[in-house]
């Protein structure tokens, strides 16, 4: 894990290494001013003598060993380089990642009763809430999700679970039909409590969608408030259904025909739960705004995640010492051998 004690730098020309002391590299400071001590001691230490002609002198045999006598001025440089980007200590990083999501448990509750058919919505009621609530399953990786469904009676459709394509595709398959018809809200709710209440989450939370009143089932919905409450489950209550009356499909021997039928969400007792619960009502009147409601439980349930960052270094300094040695060793031979009594 990463120390705050000791700052870290990364150089670009150094891809993929840290420094831990990167102040050393001021000392880089000291290699022109050695270069400019060597320049100004050469030029003290040999003079100049002008002649009038050269032929009273035997021109020397030509070597190559005049052309390389300030190599050690050179060599001596390089070490000095070796050696401050040593003493910087470089390290090999190595990063990643260890997630830890504390966990969100979450219950959607869906009303698949006869009125949920209703076309206020596109295509109607029942299938916007199921790609609207698929979308946001999508949108939460890190939590455990599940499935009841009511109408005159309720039942679990998906237990929670991390697999959500199961859970998509479990929720794909519903349809108005699979219980008798009528709107237990009480029960609905209750049966979604009784998935979450031995849930150790950090959070519990049913988001409880229904067009209606509770008119069936033998749990009123404020007693189901009460014992979510209980549980610590925190309930998010939609009232889905545009105002006033919405074209609802009927059958008849002509086909289908559609009846203006009355909106009736009880949005009195879909508030008491919310509010008993620690939670929010919210109501929706299209596609748009369910969409808009789902996205604000999102923002208001978002997972908590514990990220801690590792990191493990390798120490490369070695290598930069022994370069170091290297020169100042390569130095030392060559002054005193190759170049023993030249002018170096």
């Amino acid at each position: 894990m990463k120390s705050h004690a000791q700052k870290e730098v990364q150089i670009p020309m150094f891809k993929g290494i840290e420094f831990a002391h990167p102040g050393f590299f001021w000392l880089f400071i000291l290699i022109p001013v050695m270069v400019a001590y060597y320049i100004w001691r050469e030029r003290k230490l040999y003079g100049y003598l002008s002649v009038s002609a050269v032929k009273g002198f035997s021109l020397p045999k030509k070597s190559l060993i005049p052309m390389f006598r300030h190599s050690g001025i050179v060599l001596r440089c390089l070490a000095l380089s070796a050696l401050i980007v040593a003493l910087a200590r470089p390290q090999s990083s190595l990063s990643w990642q260890n997630t830890t999501t504390e966990g969100i448990d979450i219950i959607i509750a869906s009303d698949i009763s006869g009125s949920m058919l209703a076309e206020d919505f596109h295509p109607n009621r029942l299938e916007a809430g199921k790609n609207i609530a698929i979308d946001f399953i999508k949108n939460r990786p890190d939590d455990r999700i599940g499935l009841v469904i009511f109408s005159g009676e309720s039942f679990t459709q998906c237990p929670l679970t991390i697999d959500h394509d199961v859970l998509i595709n479990l929720y794909k398959d519903i349809k108005n039909g699979m219980i008798d018809d009528g709107t237990a809200i009480g029960m609905g709710l209750a049966t979604a409590v009784n998935r979450l209440k031995d849930s150790e989450a950090k959070s519990k939370v049913v988001i409880l969608l229904t067009d209606g009143s509770n008119n069936m089932g033998s749990i009123p919905p404020i007693t189901a408030a009460e014992i979510a409450k209980q549980f610590n489950v925190r309930v998010y209550t939609v009232g889905i259904g545009t105002k006033g009356f919405a074209p609802y499909p009927v059958q008849t021997p002509f086909g289908i025909q559609y009846q203006r039928m009355p909106v009736d969400v009880d949005e009195g007792t879909l508030t008491k739960i919310a509010n008993i619960t620690g939670g929010k009502y919210f109501r929706a009147t299209d596609n748009e705004t369910l969409k808009d409601i789902y996205e604000r439980i999102d923002k208001l349930e978002k997972a908590k995640i514990d990220v801690t960052q590792y990191h493990k270094k390798t120490e490369v300094f070695l290598p930069f010492a022994l370069i170091a040695l290297l020169f100042l060793l390569l130095e030392f031979v060559l002054r005193n051998t190759v170049f023993k009594g030249a002018l170096t």
